[in-house]
């Protein structure tokens, strides 16, 4: 099956009128995009921010007539209908598309992250199957990237570990393959904490070795690391709590962090670690350090 895609430039004020039309005119999804590249980082709670300049994409069944499509777009729009086309889109596994496009990649000198579906292209090495479901975390973004380059410069055996906001699970499970005996991992989000659970599975790590809470449900106790992969802002507002969970001559490890804020994260962890000088990847950056 084969399907017609509209897409549309609008500006976000436009964007709830635009997507009532197209769902009414018999559009089966709509989605919206950016049209250049400007990444929202940390909006507010409780709003979906748009870009400057979006795209909406609605995708119709391919027996629909693209002309009298544009004929109905045109007459609710008027004057103001903003610029569009239409394509023809072939359809195709979109989940089997993106597994091909996810391949083994290797981290400092030990840990490979290896796809769940791929086998791993060094069986001597530090092996993480990985099967990120819903949950973010695959190595492939630089925060990532980042401190998986960390934990495989660390000493790790015998660590209790801290993964505060794990996603997929991926660093706490990268820290048990190398070494660490003992893993908490904490999310706000309980899909990421299922994602997290399965991949411990899947590496076969005991449940006993690497249990999983809810922020609320944490258990008050100290790390010799703790790993924070999440953003700036909550990084600042969190700094307390990411101090008193890291024991006096344990490891922290903070992450994404656009490489403009490391400045501000660094200040607000400074008086209690000494911090190891800061760590970039395409402007996004790795801030580390000891706890006096």
């Amino acid at each position: 099956m084969s399907w017609l895609q509209i897409r549309l430039a609008i500006q976000p004020t436009q964007a709830e009128t635009w997507e009532d039309i197209l769902l009414k005119l018999g559009a089966v999804s709509v989605t919206f995009m950016d049209a250049e590249d400007q990444p929202i980082y940390e909006p507010d709670l409780g709003t979906t921010p748009l870009w400057s300049k979006t795209h909406l994409l609605a995708l119709f069944e391919d027996d629909i007539d693209p002309d009298a499509l544009r004929q109905h777009i045109q007459l609710f729009g008027g004057n103001n209908t903003p610029d569009f086309d239409l394509e023809h889109i072939e359809d195709q596994d979109w989940e089997r598309s993106w597994m091909d496009s996810f391949h083994p990649m290797r981290f400092g000198q030990r840990l490979w992250i290896v796809p769940s579906w791929h086998t791993a292209p060094d069986p001597d090495a530090v092996n993480l199957l990985l099967d990120p479901g819903l949950a973010f975390g695959t190595g492939t973004h630089p925060t990532t990237a980042l401190c998986l380059e960390w934990l495989d410069a660390q000493p790790m055996t015998g660590c209790t570990v801290l993964d505060f906001g794990c996603g997929s699970g991926i660093l706490a499970i990268a820290a048990k393959l190398l070494g660490a005996k003992q893993l908490i991992c904490t999310d706000i989000d309980a899909q990421a904490l299922e994602a997290t659970r399965d991949n411990a599975h899947r590496n076969h790590i005991a449940k006993d070795d690497m249990l999983t809470y809810l922020p609320q449900d944490m258990p008050q106790k100290q790390f010799d690391v703790v790993l924070a992969n999440i953003l700036a802002g909550p990084l600042v507002e969190l700094a307390p709590q990411l101090i008193q969970y890291t024991r006096s001559g344990g490891r922290i490890a903070l992450s994404g962090i656009l490489a403009e804020q490391a400045q501000e994260v660094r200040d607000a962890y400074s008086k209690h670690f000494n911090l190891a000088p800061t760590q970039e990847k395409d402007g996004w950056v790795c801030i580390s350090g000891v706890r006096r």
